[in-house]
């Protein structure tokens, strides 16, 4: 740990840094437990509905590579190591918006080299690009793209070690994050943003929010500054994203709590908040060191500031003066991303995973029905919220989270949602990320991106995190994507039949179960499933944030990369891959399809440009100007 600098940390990594766990392998002893469980190596259906309708031949020796069948109008690539992006032959791609860029022609001229001025940080698009959405208005095409964490070595380099040394410091850090709302068109020389166009927006740590549902003005959200606690300042460490029926875009607040210190170490506090910082890793000493210079981040000052964030953001990318609302109704914890749908009667169903080792999987379900075009308040907060719990027979059922299941009043359920989430049994799982439902079929899927402490330790709650249904290897390095199909191909329904679609792993090292199920072939490697989108064909696209040594363990995964998986067959086949040192997150596409928009996170090396590694949006495109994938 003495060798580990945290101003290079990402938000994650600090939380390792700080929750050390010893690195621990027992492969027989996980193999004999799956196999023993429900047969899981061999089991037809632990690996795909097109597994158990063509027969368990297709997942023996078969690799993906040798199916004679594809849906994808692709020739895959092979792995990359390389500081560029790659794409199949017959597509390119172009750098849409990198870090700094101007939105605003008052910020042209921003320069980024000794990590940018104060100045005009909130006119330029931010750092760290994460999930996004875009959105067709009135003629005009929208995006809205999350801004995750800092880099701070690079945003701060006359710090010391990244620290900030002021408050213009903290108040750059806070700019250079949140969300970027602005407008994009297609000119004959590829995509660009439409500088000074009235829709453009920066949403950052200090935009005012309101806080709306069953928690506001709870006690436990009421600060000096607010004592109503029902208005907030800002929105932090954006992941992923959702977008709702009616247009308007859900940004998602994750590992919040690294942005939390206390100047006063021995601070005591009541034994509910002194639980919850606990539980949700709120510590004396913080990741951006904000506390220094903005009392507001400083919990011996302001204890109940915390409890502020952790929830899903909803933004109208439409109206650039509305006030974005955070839905305490879809509870907080460390959220991934949110995906929406609608059950049969029209209700709102909300998909949500809380990204920590051996933490939830949780579903909100609205009590009114979502009409288009009427009034739409209240649908993502009066409902209720549910915790996964998957059983080793490959059915499940969605818990309600109720005074009744947890012994603990509807608000405080919903700022403690990890604590409920315990109380009502739910099942803990390998770091649940990106959820994402299918528009042509009545099914979801999450990434269970990976979770070394699988069968070593508890979680932060105490809770049993030995192998189980879902996941079932110890020390998971590799990660795995289960499946569920809601009952009655309703997603309001509380049952369900899950199965893994795919179990991430190295068939070149390992002959056990961390060879990865049997869509995984020397081919296609990958690790970490991070994020996750279904086309409008039902195409899954997965996208990575995982180990790119490319040795030992990872040998032939090369960088960080975009595949596209058939949900029938299995199959699953290299897109594209990211430069060197990057994580690939976050997807959408142009109105007509012929345009994938994806994010390039922390860069290494100096991509995209020769200079300063800069997170950036690229556009992807068919030389033919044909529909992707």
């Amino acid at each position: 740990m003495k060798d580990v600098d945290p101003a290079t940390l990402s938000a994650d990594d600090w939380d390792e840094l700080h929750f050390p766990r010893p690195d621990e392998n027992d492969f027989d002893r996980v193999v004999e437990s799956a196999l023993s469980r429900r047969g899981f190596l061999g089991g037809v259906l632990a690996f795909g509905s097109g597994a158990a309708a063509m027969g368990s031949g297709l997942w023996g020796s078969t690799s993906a590579h040798a199916q004679t069948a594809s849906r994808f109008a692709f020739t895959p690539i092979a792995a990359q190591t390389d500081g560029t992006v790659h794409v199949p032959e017959g597509y390119e791609w172009k750098v849409l918006m990198r870090w700094g860029d101007p939105l605003f022609s008052e910020a042209d001229g921003y320069d980024i080299t000794d990590g940018g001025p104060v100045e005009n940080s909130d006119k330029i698009f931010g750092e760290n690009t994460d999930g996004m959405e875009t959105f067709s208005f009135q003629g005009h095409q929208l995006i809205a793209i999350n801004h995750e964490y800092p880099n701070r070595k690079i945003n701060l380099p006359a710090a010391q070690e990244g620290v900030p040394a002021n408050a213009d410091d903290v108040r750059k850090l806070q700019n250079l994050q949140g969300v970027t709302v602005m407008e994009i068109a297609e000119t004959p020389d590829g995509w660009t943003v439409v500088k000074d166009s009235p829709f453009n927006r920066r949403i950052h740590h200090n935009t005012p929010m309101k806080i709306v549902g069953p928690a506001a003005g709870h006690d436990l959200l009421k600060t000096e500054a607010d004592p109503t606690g029902t208005t907030s300042l800002g929105t932090m460490n954006n992941c992923g994203s959702g977008k709702t029926p009616w247009g308007t875009y859900l940004t998602c607040e994750e590992n919040f709590n690294g942005y939390f210190g206390s100047s006063n170490e021995s601070a005591t506090y009541t034994p509910k908040v002194a639980d919850g910082f606990k539980r949700y890793g709120i510590k004396a000493e913080s990741w951006n060191g904000y506390e220094l210079f903005d009392p507001r981040f400083d919990t011996s000052k302001n204890p109940n500031e915390p409890h502020r964030v952790g929830w899903v953001v909803e933004i109208d990318p439409t109206d650039p003066n509305s006030t974005p609302v955070k839905h305490t109704g879809l509870g907080r914890f460390k959220h991934e991303n949110a995906a929406v749908e609608l059950a049969k009667d029209g209700r709102i169903v909300v998909y949500m995973g809380d990204d920590e080792r051996g933490e939830y999987l949780y579903k909100f379900v609205s009590n009114g029905l979502y009409t288009p075009g009427g009034d739409t308040e209240g649908l993502l907060d009066d409902g209720t919220l549910y915790v996964a719990r998957f059983n080793d027979d490959m059915s499940g059922e969605w818990v309600p989270l109720t005074p009744e299941t947890t012994g603990m009043d509807e608000a405080e359920i919903l700022i403690f949602a990890r604590i409920a989430a315990s109380e009502a049994g739910g099942t803990t799982m390998d770091r649940p990320e990106w959820v994402a439902t299918s528009p042509v079929l009545a099914e979801a899927y999450c990434c269970l991106t990976n979770n070394k402490n699988r069968g070593v330790k508890p979680n932060a709650g105490g809770d049993d995190t030995s192998v189980n249904g879902p996941n079932p290897r110890e020390a998971n390095k590799y990660g795995q994507i289960v499946r569920w199909r809601p009952a009655n191909q309703d997603h309001a329904e509380t049952a369900f039949q899950w199965d893994l679609y795919v179990m991430a792993g190295n068939p070149t090292v390992h002959s056990d179960a961390y060879a990865g199920s049997g869509n995984v072939n020397e081919g296609n490697l990958f690790n970490s499933p991070d994020g996750m989108m279904i086309d409008s064909t039902g195409v899954v696209w997965i996208q990575t944030d995982g180990n790119d040594d490319n040795e030992g363990d990872f040998a032939g995964h090369g960088n960080n990369q975009m595949l596209a998986g058939d949900p029938m067959t299995g199959e699953i086949v290299r897109f594209m891959t990211g430069p060197n040192g990057c994580e690939v997150t976050g997807l959408t596409w142009s109105a007509d399809r012929r345009t994938m928009f994806v994010g390039i996170q922390h860069p290494g090396g100096s991509w995209p440009d020769g200079g300063t590694p800069r997170s950036s949006i690229i556009a992807i495109k068919r030389k033919d100007n044909g529909l992707v994938g």
